[in-house]
């Protein structure tokens, strides 16, 4: 079975890796990978390098990325993923395509899988981002998908809610639990020899996007946590870049004018690498931002998050999650709880709700039962309304 597996982030290879790892070594399947978004921008890292790097080979690439991350350029960058989905799902016949969340660039290859008769594996379905068009895509993009794998039984049931079969809705954890299970991470002294620079006493690591269906700007946002950050000029701050959502470029520049002139305490990277990214999770104070992974891997390495804004609104949140709004004071606020040892040791033992554990064996023993001919026609399953 030709399995198709579709990147377009550093942050979906990274939760899929172990998914291809497995599907690459198992006789039942042929592995083929298509990147495409941000793996091919020299601004965001080049990061298809680091699939490449990890053993895998590329099948095909898909140039969608423009120089601009307005809306027009965004919708323009759908358009130009599907006319090169088409292209390369012709030439490489795949016999189901592996995608995961809720990215525009995933969007245009699920829509051109849909018009191609191919089926669709999700992966990540059934969450809720209403800070962003991401919750519209993604719920989209569930209705394409014929099997979906999901991460708690809570968006189960939404996928199910949507119409969907519940028999092809599969709850296997999130695929970022499994990484950090996985991967032997670094130790301190290892992890500041990789980045060049001392932790300190304190540190932490700030990710933070766009908040796309925001009416004020993400400029304004992410100033307020900028002034935020220097109340606390003891914690050695670590930045990873946004994305490439509209306003993401006026985070980078931010980040990059905030670090060159706060050179002693902060450090930015395009990309960190899957290893880096959860090593620095195990060993910094807090993670600050907005970012899926505060939500779903850092409760497992039993640190504080600081989830800023509504772009994860709706998400299952861990008790180590801090939730506050954009404001200066709430998130000076925030980060004073999540430095506390009253809230630190109330979190010693917290649980991780996403943590369900080898999530690439199941999704892999399902794709295994998958029927080609029976799948592609899409039954609307209606819930016993009373």
């Amino acid at each position: 079975m030709k399995i198709l597996v579709i990147s377009g982030s550093r942050a979906d290879y990274g939760l899929l890796y172990w998914t291809i790892k497995r599907i690459s070594k198992d006789p039942f399947f042929k592995l083929q990978i298509c990147v495409t978004g941000m793996h091919l921008s020299k601004e965001f890292g080049l990061t298809y390098k680091e699939i490449e790097k990890d053993g895998f080979k590329i099948d095909y690439k898909i140039n969608s990325l423009l120089p601009s991350d307005s809306g027009l350029a965004i919708s323009k960058s759908i358009a130009l993923g599907i006319q090169g989905f088409s292209d390369a799902f012709n030439n490489l016949k795949p016999d189901l395509i592996l995608i995961l969340g809720d990215r525009y660039e995933i969007y245009s290859s699920a829509i051109t899988a849909m018009c191609m008769g191919i089926p669709i594996a999700h992966c990540h379905g059934g969450e809720t981002t209403e800070g962003v068009i991401d919750e519209s895509i993604r719920h989209s993009i569930t209705k394409m998908a014929h099997i979906h794998f999901c991460s708690t039984d809570i968006y189960r049931k939404r996928i199910i809610q949507l119409g969907e079969n519940p028999n092809n809705v599969f709850n296997v954890g999130a695929l970022g639990v499994e990484n950090i299970n996985r991967l032997e991470l670094l130790n301190k002294k290892d992890f500041e020899k990789t980045i060049g620079r001392s932790l300190g006493g304190k540190s932490a690591i700030i990710t933070f996007h766009p908040v796309t269906l925001d009416k004020k700007p993400s400029k304004k946002h992410f100033s307020n946590l900028l002034e935020a950050l220097d109340n606390y000029k003891d914690i050695f701050l670590i930045f990873t870049y946004s994305n490439s959502d509209r306003d993401g470029r006026i985070i980078i520049e931010m980040i990059n004018e905030y670090v060159s002139k706060n050179k002693l305490r902060s450090i930015s990277f395009k990309s960190m690498g899957q290893l880096n990214y959860l090593s620095a999770l195990k060993h910094v104070d807090l993670v600050i931002g907005n970012s899926s992974s505060g939500l779903i891997e850092a409760p497992t390495f039993k640190i504080p998050t600081i989830n800023i804004g509504d772009r994860q609104k709706g998400r299952i949140e861990a008790e180590s999650v801090i939730s506050c709004d954009c404001k200066k004071d709430k998130i000076i606020k925030a980060i004073k709880k999540g430095l506390s040892k009253e809230f630190r040791n109330k979190i010693k033992n917290v649980k991780n709700p996403y943590g369900i554990h080898n999530s690439s064996v199941k999704i892999i023993n399902r794709l295994k039962r998958f029927e080609k001919e029976k799948i592609l026609e899409k039954k609307f399953f209606n819930l016993k309304f009373q």
